[in-house]
């Protein structure tokens, strides 16, 4: 069984760093294009960051570009995100997803979705 199982949310105080990371099991995800969503209580979800298979540069939100990083660990089949300087603004619950092939980081094409973990930043 294919999953992607999030991990590292909490609470935390603003200006607090934080490292999420998203486990892929039940196949390799390295020629996968793996990405990063949050989605605030009320809002919908929107897109942080992601990353293609064939490497190069990462894409960020212009929202978070400044303070979050995504990084991929292929050894270990995980991908991360970095938050630092976090913002109450942030708080979200923070999902990872893959694509086979994509052209654009949308949750509703990815092949592969995550529960989430949850981020709360107090002030």
């Amino acid at each position: 069984q294919v999953r992607l199982v999030e991990s590292g949310g909490g609470l935390v105080q603003a200006g607090d760093s934080l490292r999420l990371s998203c486990a892929a099991s039940g196949r390799t995800f390295s020629s996968y294009t793996m990405g990063w969503f949050r989605q605030a209580q009320g809002k919908e979800r929107e897109f942080v960051a992601g990353s293609r298979w064939t490497g190069g540069s990462t894409t960020y939100a212009d929202s978070v570009k400044d303070r979050f990083t995504m990084s991929r660990d292929y050894a270990k089949n995980t991908v991360y995100l970095q938050i630092d300087s976090l913002k109450t603004e942030d708080t979200a619950v923070y999902y990872c997803a893959a694509w086979a092939y994509a052209n654009a980081f949308r949750w509703d094409t990815a092949n592969y979705r995550g529960q989430g973990t949850q981020v709360t930043v107090a002030s």
